[in-house]
Formats: C-alpha cells, sequence, structure tokens
C-alpha cells in the first residue's frame, strides 16, 4: 500500500498547483475591474423589455474581458506543457494534456469574442463598418499587425486541432505544427502592452503581464530544452539492441552512465528523441521493465512512420529524454489488490508496475486486449509473472466490440462490462486499478470501473493524446 505521507505529499502539490492558477485567474479579473469594466457594462447596458440598448463602451469593455482571459489561459497553456515540476507534480502529465486542449479552445473562442466585441464596439463610436473598423486598427494601432499574423496562425492550429483534422496527420507533422503555437502566441500578446487600455492605465499589471509572460517563457526554455539537454548528455543514453515483440512491436533496450540518477519508477514515461538521423520527433512511451541500474527498455506498438523508424534503428543510436513523467507509479496505490486493464503498447507500463509492486499470489489480475493474439505484446514477462507470482491473466482477442462495453471484444458484443469486471474483482474497497490504452477504449473502460461503483481515487491511468 502507498505510504500515507507520500499521498499527503501529492495532494499539498496539487493545492498548490490549483492555487497558483486561481491566484493569476483572479488578478486578471482584478486589472477589468480597477480599469472600470463593471461600470461600463452596467451603464453600458440598457433592458427596456424586450429590446436590449447596448452602448459600444459596454462592448468594448466586454471585450476587453474576453481579451484578458483568453490571453490568460494562452498562459495556462504553454505552462501547462512547459513541463514545470510544480504543475507536473500537482496534476500529473494526462490531466495535463487534456487541460491544454481545454484551455486551447476557451482561449481561442473567447479570442475571436474579443475581437468581434472590440472591433464592434469601437465601430459604434465613428461612421465605419465592423470590416472598416478591423482594417483600420490592424493597419493603425501599434503592435496590431504581428497580433493580426498571431491570430491568423492560431485559427490555422485549432483547425489542424479538431479531432477530424488531427486523426489524418501523421503524428510528425502534428508535433512540429503544435510547435508553432508558441510562436502565434508571443505575437498575439505584446498588442494588449501597447494598446489596452487595463495595461497604460495600470503600471502594476504592465509589471504582472510582462513578468508572467517572462516566468512562461523562461519555464519553456528551462524545462523543455535546457533540462531534458542537460540530463540526456550526461546520461549519454545510446541504443544496445532492437527486438521483435509480437508481430507489430519491438523492445529498445538502452543503455547509459549513471541510470539510478535518472530517478524514474515503474508506469511512468519519456519524450524520445532518436537520433538516427531523421528530424528527432518526440514520442511518449512508457518503460516496459522495471528500471535497474544499467538499463531502461521500452516496448513499441509500430504503427506509423516514426515507429517504422525506430524498429529499424541500430545499435548505438544516440538518445534524447524529456522526462520521466507520468503519476501512474507505485505512489498512487492505497489497497491491496491489483487489477491491471491495458490495450496494445499499454501493456508496457503495465508489466513494468506488476514487476516492481507487492501483491501475492490471487492479489493481481492483468487484462490485455489485441486484435489478434500474435500481436500481443510482452507475452514472455507475462508468462513469468504468472508463473512466478501467481498473476492472473485475462486475455481479450479480436476487434472492439460496435457498441455497449466497446473496450471489450466483438465477441463480447451481448456481455455487460460491469458483469465481466465483476466476475475478476471481488473487495472494491482493497482495489486499485491501473489503466493504459488508447484515450476512447480507456474511457468506455472507466464508464464500467464507475458503473461497477470503484472509487475514483483507487483508478490510476495514463493517456498520452493531445
Amino acid at each position: 500500500m502507498a505510504d500515507r505521507d507520500a499521498l499527503r505529499v501529492n495532494e499539498a502539490w496539487r493545492l498548490a498547483g490549483v492555487a497558483v492558477l486561481w491566484l493569476t485567474s483572479l488578478f486578471v479579473v482584478a486589472i477589468w475591474v480597477a480599469g472600470g469594466g463593471v461600470q461600463s457594462v452596467v451603464t453600458g447596458i440598457t433592458v427596456t423589455w424586450p429590446t436590449v440598448s447596448v452602448l459600444p463602451e459596454a462592448l468594448i469593455s466586454m471585450g476587453r474581458l474576453t481579451g484578458l482571459i483568453a490571453s490568460n489561459l494562452l498562459l495556462y497553456q504553454v505552462l501547462l506543457m512547459a513541463r514545470v515540476p510544480l504543475f507536473e507534480r500537482a496534476f500529473g502529465h494526462d490531466a495535463l494534456t487534456r487541460a491544454h486542449r481545454i484551455t486551447g479552445f476557451w482561449s481561442f473562442w473567447l479570442m475571436m469574442a474579443h475581437v468581434v466585441l472590440v472591433v464592434v464596439g469601437y465601430a459604434g463610436t465613428t461612421s465605419q463598418g465592423p470590416l472598416a473598423e478591423l482594417w483600420t486598427m490592424v493597419t493603425t494601432f501599434e503592435d496590431m499587425v504581428p497580433a493580426a499574423i498571431g491570430t491568423v496562425g492560431l485559427i490555422a492550429l485549432v483547425i489542424f486541432s479538431t479531432r477530424r483534422a488531427r486523426s489524418r496527420m501523421r503524428y510528425e507533422t502534428w508535433h512540429l505544427l503544435h510547435l508553432y503555437a508558441y510562436a502565434g502566441i508571443f505575437l498575439a500578446l505584446p498588442h494588449q502592452l501597447s494598446t489596452g487600455a487595463d495595461f497604460m492605465d495600470l503600471p502594476i499589471a504592465t509589471a504582472y503581464w510582462w513578468s508572467l509572460w517572462a516566468i512562461a517563457a523562461a519555464c519553456t526554455i528551462v524545462f523543455r530544452v535546457l533540462v531534458p539537454l542537460r540530463r540526456s548528455f550526461h546520461h549519454a543514453l545510446t541504443v544496445e539492441s532492437v527486438t521483435p515483440d509480437g508481430t507489430r512491436g519491438v523492445t529498445v533496450l538502452m543503455g547509459g552512465r549513471d541510470m539510478a540518477g535518472l530517478d524514474v519508477e515503474a508506469g511512468q514515461f519519456f519524450i524520445w528523441h532518436f537520433l538516427d538521423g531523421a528530424w528527432p520527433s518526440g514520442h511518449p512511451f512508457s518503460i516496459s521493465a522495471r528500471p535497474d541500474a544499467a538499463h531502461l527498455a521500452i516496448t513499441v506498438r509500430v504503427v506509423g512512420d516514426g515507429t517504422r523508424r525506430i524498429a529499424t534503428m541500430g545499435k548505438g543510436t544516440r538518445v534524447l529524454i524529456e522526462g520521466p513523467y507520468g503519476h501512474m507509479t507505485a505512489r498512487v496505490r492505497r489497497g491491496h489488490r491489483l487489477l491491471m486493464i491495458g490495450a496494445g503498447a499499454g501493456v508496457a507500463p503495465l508489466v513494468a508496475l506488476l514487476q516492481e509492486l507487492p501483491f501475492r499470489p490471487g492479489e493481481a489480475t492483468l487484462i490485455t486486449r489485441e486484435s489478434r493474439p500474435e500481436e500481443s505484446l510482452l507475452t514472455s514477462e507475462i508468462s513469468t509473472l504468472v508463473a512466478q507470482r501467481g498473476l492472473t491473466h485475462v486475455p481479450i482477442v479480436g476487434s472492439r466490440a460496435r457498441a455497449g462495453s466497446t473496450w471489450l471484444s466483438c465477441a463480447d458484443d451481448e456481455v455487460d462490462g460491469t458483469a465481466f469486471l465483476r466476475a475478476q474483482v471481488h473487495d472494491l474497497d482493497d482495489l486499485d486499478v491501473y489503466l493504459c490504452g488508447p484515450g476512447p477504449w480507456m474511457d468506455s473502460a472507466r464508464a464500467d470501473l464507475d458503473r461497477l461503483g470503484l472509487d475514483r481515487a483507487h483508478t490510476h491511468f495514463e493517456n498520452f493524446t493531445i
């Protein structure tokens, strides 16, 4: 069972992270209030049922507020994915990734509302139409040309970020396009400081905003570039072997200097950059074996160009790393009994955890799902756990079910996922569930776990999808 002190430390980090996010959000609203935002809206809106009259000043004030909130959310986007230790330890990679996506879309729509409200509001104070006013603002207001370029870039990124567009794009292309978001953000923001009344009239607000963005930029450079480079060069990781694992997978064994200094736990993952001569895109892969003092191993499902390159790497290929990341470790364990549920490459961190976690025969169950038996990963390691430690292994083979509990196979279309889980476990109060696999598949499994009545605090999962 996890040490209670470790759980309290995790909760303390979470409270610290939440406090930072709330304090910055409240300060942004305070800037708008101090600038007369509330008064402009209250005095600028007249309701004479059934008509509502809105003065240009009220529209401009609401535009200021939406712009401030959108900018603050853009700041969160940068910080949430900057690998800042405070937020990584407070929320974990999975929660940060989901928050990054949600704040991205909210910041976009609020930014669009900001543009519309401000343009329509200023147009109401002149004889120009909204489009003419927009052109005037872009061509005459200070710092508006880079803001317009940055906004167009962010619009394009949001279009490419829709699930339909994202599903048709290679991972490497998406990774490169996503990096352009930083340029769009930093182009779009300076106009606030040069033309925004909230900052021009309040020096403390200007100082706050510049400081916060300087911190965000510094965090990005330090934790996304300098720290990974320092760790990578210190540990000097190289590929020692690439061996087939099933018909669609490979296990990559790596060695280097001072491997204990990596401080990685079973269940965690790194962002791996393999310097094999091509563009070194980062790929998130969990370690697939209990780490030791000399080696690290990952097991990869070959599904695209990037993973096909990994399958053909030669011995001695240099490796750059970011991490380790992830909360799905022994530290979050609360009970004695274990239920591990994995699909595809998601089985890898579960096997590493089972190699590390203590359990007696009959106290741990591993459910794996594969489309075909020959595609199963880490079968030898699983067999060893079954034979030597009494692990119960329940393989699910076949295409995913089309309805109901879609995390099961189509052969189980008529099977209730909750009943299936109830047959595998008994004492829910003493159970921890570790779950890893594709996002939609995990959503289906989590829904059945909720219906089973399992406390969500006892479900631990990792999702690498942005």
